[in-house]
């Protein structure tokens, strides 16, 4: 359901349009905590470890393949809103042949590759049978995956947010009650968790199918569409290829800090795993607040309205920095007892590790929020250099610490990898921000046509995990407005002016 941030009070409407995108983060970082309770219990630390090993590498591939994938899903929405009906069914049809070529060669050449890149990344011997056969299932599955990512694209595409969310909460309830059965039931070790995973994806793919079918008849294509063109596939490569190489570039970060963990053994790898999926939970949340900002700000400056753009983002910076300061507090209080149901008794070091970890991260989160919101804030203004910018500082940041801090002070110096990386984006940000806010103090109150970009949420294996990871903005071609668009905008200007003369 498509939906207006241009009234209402500011942080209302911040916080209502955030609450869908905290339910679908929370829903799969819940399932994850499950899936991590059953490995390390059922299985024991090393196989949470090796499970934990696999994380950065299936991200830098199949993250990049899901950034490519909602990237696919754009041109359909530009198609969709120009109420262009051939052109959203060829977009799909375009959509679908990509992410099929990029499902085969993932398919066939990835879990070759499997072993020898975990070998490259140092990862311990008595983990390394464990977690290469994890590894290429999962790979071996990249097509359900994809295709579930591309799908839920193509349906937000076309203004429906809430039954991709269902469905995601059916492939995560499906998903606990298959691990589950892979491994207590017919002990198939991990890779029987990682199998779980593909089989919940696949139903989930066939279930948006049949959604499509029953009821998206604009989605229904045609012999015709299929014969897509070479301008069809540039098209969408633009906007694909680099939201996938956005994420490729968080993933490399990721790799690093994989490879400092994996030269301090099997323990230290299961006490990141186990902190990351509770630390997960909470960056989530925030995560969240990222992209609500973003819509928020592009509908407001799209609206001409940049007053409600300055206050809402003031505010939704206090509401991060208060969720922040409350999650920080709840986890450095409640993250023992937490951590311990993931590994169980007798792993008293694992659990002291982690705990360490998610202290250190707890006392981080006003500066992950303040983050979150900035950078939400400069996308949804079009300014696509400066979120871009930071990432790469994030990259270059969580390396350098997990390098060189993790051969200083081991576990801990590593630990420090994430926060250290936020506090270096966040000061690039805040200024680049206040310079923003005192730009839109200086706009007059104007509609303008739309703003010319779109934030998308890029959704895919971060750690292991999916969740919203980041967002990017990609540039929207509008259409020229017609004498009747020009008139409307008159007319919406002159009630504007009036508006603003009785306030």
């Amino acid at each position: 359901m498509a939906t207006s941030l241009t009234t209402g009070r500011p942080w209302r409407v911040i916080l209502l349009f955030t609450l869908p995108l905290m339910i679908g983060n929370v829903v799969q970082q819940l399932y994850h905590f499950a899936d991590t309770i059953v490995v390390g219990r059922l299985l024991g630390v090393d196989a949470l470890a090796a499970v934990g090993a696999t994380g950065s590498l299936l991200f830098l591939l199949l993250g990049f393949a899901w950034g490519l994938t909602s990237g696919f899903a754009i041109p359909t929405a530009q198609a969709y809103g120009a109420m262009d009906a051939d052109g959203v069914r060829r977009s799909v049809a375009t959509g679908a042949v990509l992410s099929g070529i990029t499902t085969v060669i993932l398919t066939l050449g990835a879990p070759l590759l499997a072993e020898p890149a975990l070998v490259a990344l140092q990862t311990p011997p008595e983990l390394l049978a464990d977690a290469t056969i994890f590894t290429q299932v999962s790979f071996l599955g990249a097509g359900a995956l994809m295709f579930f990512n591309f799908l839920s694209a193509v349906i937000r595409a076309i203004g429906d947010s809430r039954t991709p969310l269902i469905f995601l909460i059916v492939s995560c309830a499906l998903n606990v009650v298959l691990v589950i059965a892979a491994i207590a039931w017919l002990g198939l070790g991990v890779a029987g968790a990682a199998l779980a995973t593909v089989v919940a994806q696949g139903v989930s793919v066939l279930l948006c199918l049949e959604f499509v079918r029953r009821r998206i008849p604009e989605l229904h294509l045609k012999r015709e569409d299929w014969r897509i063109t070479r301008a069809d596939i540039v098209a969408h490569l633009r906007l694909g290829l680099p939201m996938g190489f956005q994420a490729s570039i968080i993933a490399i970060g990721a790799l690093t800090v994989q490879v400092a963990l994996n030269t301090l053994g099997g323990e230290a790898i299961a006490a990141y795993t186990a902190a990351s999926r509770v630390d997960g939970l909470a960056v989530a949340l925030l995560q969240s607040m990222s992209l609500a900002v973003s819509m928020y700000v592009a509908q407001n400056y799209g609206a001409g309205r940049p007053d409600r753009i300055r206050r809402g983002v003031v505010q939704a910076t206090w509401i991060a920095v208060a969720a922040a300061v409350a999650l920080g507090i709840l986890l450095i209080s409640l993250g023992g007892p937490i951590v311990r149901i993931f590994v169980g008794d007798g792993a008293d070091d694992v659990v002291h590790l982690a705990v360490s970890m998610l202290v250190i991260n707890g006392f981080s989160y006003t500066a992950l929020g303040i983050l979150f919101v900035t950078r939400g804030a400069l996308q949804g203004l079009g300014n696509a250099v400066i979120p871009t910018v930071t990432g790469v500082v994030e990259l270059v940041a969580r390396a350098a610490a997990a390098i060189l801090l993790g051969a200083l002070f081991g576990f801990i110096g590593v630990a420090w990898s994430n926060p250290l990386a936020w506090i270096s984006a966040a000061i690039i940000l805040i200024p680049a921000y206040i310079r923003a806010h005192r730009m839109l103090a200086t706009m007059p109150m104007a509609p303008m046509t739309i703003t010319p970009t779109t934030p998308i949420a890029v959704i895919g294996p971060v750690d292991g995990s999916m969740t919203v990871e980041t967002v990017v903005t990609q540039p929207v071609p509008l259409p020229k407005p017609t004498s009747r668009m020009r008139r409307a905008l008159r007319r919406r200007a002159g009630t504007s002016r009036r508006l603003a003369r009785k306030r």
